[in-house]
């Protein structure tokens, strides 16, 4: 037999072979039923969405819906004054679904309403699984279904994009925060407002939360009720899709934060106890309810939930156009202690029997059906635990993510602030954390994103500065607190970026120092929207420093980008001194160098390069960039030969690195 990829890459993984091959069987048997061995392809089987949910067809209206437990389920809407009537009366047809047809005059575009779901020993309102469209009463703040039917639905324009992953650079954004207003946004005005300084700045993504629709905006989008239906807080389905197809326009790929490791609670809005039943779509045992997260658990063991997710993947893909996903809490859903109070410490912890194969064999059905959808799109994986092979194929062994997060990295830029001195800033475990990672899986490294900017912790710029940002942020006041914020900010976030092996993301608002953290309404804070927006203005005011944060950061993205396919090439480390706090490498015809040293300058200081002559194309410390300027960056800088190393085709290159700056120096 084979050995598969997976293990031939790495050796340490040979132990547990069995394991992954029994992993990778049951997968292949799971896709196997689902497909009838072949007879159907597994993005045949995801259309869930194209037969169940609301239609208009030729001959009217027919909505379906899978309630295995219902003895009876009535449309009440609008249309009925909320009453039963024997004429909205669904149909039971086989294997747990129901059917009704209905006239073209029977329902109408914006119609709102909901299911009167009877089920032995009990009834109640519910919200259709499959809806597309859910809104809130703005008085009583009550979810409903609504018809989504106008007369002129928007049309894509562009019928065909490719997204531009060489490198993958996200604009990780939120819709309703990307206001500078003390409300929620739009799609409309993210469409107007945001996009366009994303194209700017530089980024080729962005990547959306909180789309699929949640009753408590406070859950940041985590809490789903309603799979397939785009919130309606930010707007309408058609605005949604403009605002993708506009991004399409200026070349920015849309990926979607996607949550099917859990769903809210929620019974009248969500599928808690969708046709009376405690495990339709969820386990009814102990494992029903997530022990951390005050929320549900899927059954992914029954092939009826696997339509319904893998469905809601191609529905997003298909509907609305989205180029990928980045699927949410993936380490809760490989094992069944969800990762809680597991060490990860070694190969075992992985293989100790705790895995969940049923949530694996989802996730990697899900990856092969989406880029059976879609061969470009793009899918990463927000996991925690370090398991092996989930940016890989699964025909290697893999689950077949594109990337995976570096989550290991904004922790570590997070320890090092709150508990390093600054002259405990050691390029050797700068170096260890920014680069260590499987050879094999490519990762999106990421300094800081909307996770480490939630209430009750602090942005990278907040730990730096503190309350110094509210009085010395003006670009004539000069404050030795906010100058050593600035600076280690600009160094933090190119060391992250330069180091890259697939991609690299931004929450947004944080490549300028957003002040303070980000706090929904909510009971506790007077339902105040003042921590959940962004406020732009901050950077758009040019006496303020965060334009030069916002300036770096552009600047930075174009280094990066100049570069075709920068995060495939070799990185070399060049030099690293934790005694002198100089760190140095190239990238193809870059050479990075970083003297993280707080009070030490270096003039002459010399590396090892090819010979020949080099620019200096990016400077922390220049004054454009609220740096000292302390540099002449229009001086070429020329390789010295020396004999000692002629056979290796090295030569020295001499450069004056400032304490606490970084440069990167270009090859001509």
């Amino acid at each position: 037999m084979k050995v598969l990829k997976l293990i031939s890459n790495d050796p340490w993984l040979a132990p547990f072979e069995a394991a992954v091959e029994g992993r990778s069987q049951y997968v292949k048997n799971k896709e196997n039923v689902l497909t009838q061995d072949g007879k159907i392809s597994l993005s045949d089987f995801a259309s869930g969405y194209l037969y169940f949910g609301l239609h208009k067809t030729p001959a009217g209206w027919v909505f379906r819906e899978w309630a295995p437990n219902a003895t009876a389920i009535y449309l009440i809407g609008t249309f009925n004054n909320w009453k039963k009537e024997e004429a909205y009366r669904m149909k039971r047809l086989e294997n747990g679904v129901w059917e009704i047809i209905l006239q073209e005059n029977l329902l109408h575009h914006e119609d709102i309403f909901k299911l009167w779901m009877e089920w032995d020993g009990g009834a109640g309102e519910r919200i259709p699984a499959w809806i597309r469209r859910v809104v809130q009463d703005e008085v009583t703040k009550v979810f409903s279904a609504q018809v989504w039917n106008p007369d002129h639905p928007y049309q894509f324009k562009n019928k065909k994009f490719t997204p531009n992953t060489a490198p993958l650079l996200i604009y990780e954004c939120h819709i309703g925060m990307a206001t500078n207003q003390e409300r929620v946004g739009t799609y409309k005005e993210f469409t107007q407002n945001i996009l366009p300084r994303v194209k700017n700045d530089g980024y080729n993504a962005i990547q959306i939360m909180a789309i699929q629709e949640h009753p408590y905006y406070g859950s940041f989008g985590y809490h789903v009720s309603s799979f397939f239906a785009a919130s309606s807080r930010f707007g309408t389905p058609d605005e949604l899709k403009e605002l993708i197809d506009t991004a399409h326009d200026m070349g920015i790929a849309v990926i979607m934060d996607i949550v099917h490791s859990h769903a809210v609670k929620n019974e009248v809005e969500g599928l808690g106890r969708f046709d009376g039943s405690y495990d339709q779509y969820f386990y009814g045992d102990s494992r029903r309810e997530h022990p951390a997260w005050d929320s549900l658990c899927f059954d992914y063991g029954k092939n009826e939930v696997l339509h319904f997710l893998l469905s809601n993947c191609k529905f997003w893909l298909d509907e609305y156009r989205f180029d990928g996903f980045r699927f949410d809490g993936v380490t809760s859903m490989l094992y069944h202690s969800h990762g809680l109070g597991e060490s990860f410490t070694n190969y075992a912890d992985y293989y100790n029997n705790g895995q969940n194969v049923d949530a694996i064999a989802y996730l990697t059905l899900a990856n092969k059906l989406i880029h059976e959808v879609n061969q470009t799109a793009i899918t990463i994986a927000e996991e925690v635990s370090g398991m092996p092979g989930l940016a890989m194929k699964p025909e290697d062994g893999g689950y077949g993510f594109d990337y995976r997060m570096a989550m290991n990295v904004p922790d570590y830029w997070i320890k090092m602030i709150k508990e390093k001195k600054d002259e405990e800033w050691h390029p050797s475990s700068i170096w260890w954390e920014t680069t260590n990672r499987r050879a094999d899986e490519k990762t999106i490294s990421y300094a800081e994103s909307h996770d480490q900017a939630l209430v009750g912790d602090k942005t990278i710029i907040f730990r730096l500065i503190d309350a110094d940002m509210y009085w010395h942020m003006q670009k004539d006041d000069h404050t030795f607190t906010v100058e050593r914020g600035i600076a280690l900010h600009k160094m933090i976030r190119l060391v992250t970026v330069s180091t890259i092996n697939g991609g690299y993301l931004n929450f947004m608002g944080n490549e300028f120092g957003h002040p303070e953290w980000i706090d929904f309404p909510r009971e506790g804070n007077g339902w105040s929207h003042k921590y959940a927006r962004r406020q732009w203005e901050l950077v758009d005011n040019p006496d303020l420093k965060y334009q030069y944060l916002g300036a770096f950061d552009k600047a930075m993205l174009e280094v990066i980008s100049s570069v075709k396919d920068f995060q495939k090439t070799p990185i070399v480390k060049i030099w690293d001194s934790d005694q002198e706090q100089v760190l140095a490498y190239m990238r193809k015809d870059l050479v990075f160098v970083f003297n993280f040293s707080p009070a030490t300058s270096y003039s002459d200081y010399k590396l090892l390069t090819p010979p020949g002559e080099y620019e200096v194309i990016l400077n922390t410390d220049a004054k454009e960039f609220g740096g000292f300027g302390l540099s002449d960056d229009t001086i070429p800088h020329f390789t010295l030969p020396d004999p000692l190393y002629r056979k290796e085709g090295k030569e020295w290159l001499k450069v004056y690195i400032p304490a606490r700056s970084a440069i990167v120096l270009r090859k001509k």
